[in-house]
């Protein structure tokens, strides 16, 4: 492990900053949004813009690679999406910012694919599960750590904006400095959603209903936090621990599912987001003399309900790969990575128009309705019939829902 980091911590660095900046622009386009006194369902429309260019990258980047090669597909994506970030104040128009919005997902998801695909090549059969493993949990942790950098001083409007170009284009120069080759991303068997629904239907709905929930959380929950006039510093907080606290969790809860039936920890974890949802939309409706908006306690909630929902997506993907083929791998991961994207194109907007009508309320009433549905699901697959062998347990911890084919690829090869 100590060697296969050591050729690949260049790496990893710009990774660290590309996810550092990813995290800050994410909550930076709520909270700026609801300070414009944009609707709800407005900027829930902005915010999923990013999501509709995550869709088109993941097929447009694996491409770009292999006609032009990695630096050259992450300098045009990093030059690309550090002006888009800049432009973005310069004119206050929800058409506008969902065009930023778009660029940008379609320039990050993209410089995401280059350093999975990247690390990929740099990895041995030996090392490849163990670095993709310290890829997430870097991810993770430097999404969290975006989330803080929210509490920097921007009278004028532009400092937070030019810290996320400034991120991004830095993660530029360490890749500049790594040779390898493109990777080989050829050679899956072609696999239908309809194929993967008849050997897993958990898997098609609990992967749908991840992208809705996930993108909505992430989108949405600066804003979430800005309507119950929390301090910019708590909602920094609040944005900040759920997914450092996926870096605590998703092992043992990885571990967990191996011994056990996945389903039953799926739905058990589904159920248990439900709990905690419901939990924090009620408190949206008490009486605020009972100090239910306190937050300290919205931000618990918003911990534990980070820590326990976010490990879903990696369980619910070795799911699938329980039930799949060594050479249908690939093209199952990629037509998932398709499903949550379909999602996630649509939950920052239903949040949204949800949050329009109820509230702050809404946004974990809306948590709450996906993972309800998700674990009632769980709970009827459960009682279906027994299912295949299992994964190994660094599966569930090499899938997050910016896993792209490429890294797919890279999972794959761990099995064999």
């Amino acid at each position: 492990m100590g060697a296969g980091v050591g050729k690949v911590w260049v790496l990893l660095v710009a990774v660290a900053l590309l996810s550092v900046g990813h995290g800050l622009h994410g909550s930076l386009i709520g909270v700026r949004a609801t300070v414009e006194q944009f609707s709800q369902s407005t900027t829930g429309f902005i915010m999923a813009g990013y999501s509709a260019g995550l869709l088109i990258s993941s097929w447009l980047t694996p491409r770009m690679i292999q006609s032009v090669g990695h630096i050259r597909v992450f300098a045009g994506f990093a030059s690309v999406v550090s002006t888009a970030v800049l432009l973005v104040p310069l004119w206050i128009n929800p058409a506008w910012w969902f065009a930023m919005r778009f660029l940008t997902g379609l320039c990050t998801a993209g410089l995401f694919i280059v350093c999975e695909s990247w690390l990929n090549s740099a990895s041995t059969n030996e090392t490849r599960g163990k670095l993709l493993s310290l890829y997430m949990m870097v991810t993770y942790g430097a999404l969290g750590v975006g989330q803080l950098l929210l509490n920097i001083s921007d009278e004028s409007g532009f400092s937070r904006f030019i810290l996320v170009s400034a991120l991004l284009s830095f993660a530029l120069v360490p890749l500049s400095l790594v040779p390898t080759e493109t990777p080989n991303i050829k050679g899956a068997r072609a696999i239908s959603i309809a194929d993967i629904f008849r050997a897993s239907p958990l898997a098609v709905s609990a992967t749908f209903l991840s992208g809705l929930a996930q993108s909505a959380f992430f989108a949405m929950g600066a804003v979430y936090g800005f309507i119950q006039a929390m301090p910019l510093s708590y909602i920094s907080m609040m944005m900040a621990l759920p997914s450092i606290a996926v870096i605590v969790s998703q092992y043992p809860i990885g571990m967990i599912s191996d011994r056990f039936d996945r389903r039953s920890i799926i739905m058990i974890l589904a159920a248990a987001s439900f709990a905690v949802a419901a939990f924090g939309a009620a408190l949206g409706w008490l009486p605020k003399s009972l100090g239910a908006n306190s937050p300290i306690l919205l931000i618990a909630v918003m911990t534990i309900f980070g820590a326990i929902s976010l490990p879903i997506y990696s369980l619910v993907i070795a799911h699938a790969a329980d039930q799949m083929q060594r050479d249908q791998l690939l093209g199952a991961s990629a037509k998932l990575v398709l499903i949550y994207g379909l999602g996630s194109l649509v939950g920052p907007i239903l949040v949204g128009m949800v949050m329009e009508r109820m509230h702050a309320p809404g946004f974990m009433a809306y948590m709450a309705v996906c993972y309800g549905f998700m674990a009632l699901h769980a709970l009827h697959r459960r009682r279906a019939g027994a299912v295949s062998a299992r994964a190994k347990p660094e599966d569930t911890l090499q899938a997050g829902p910016m896993t792209s084919a490429i890294a797919a690829k890279a999972i794959a090869e761990t099995k064999g």
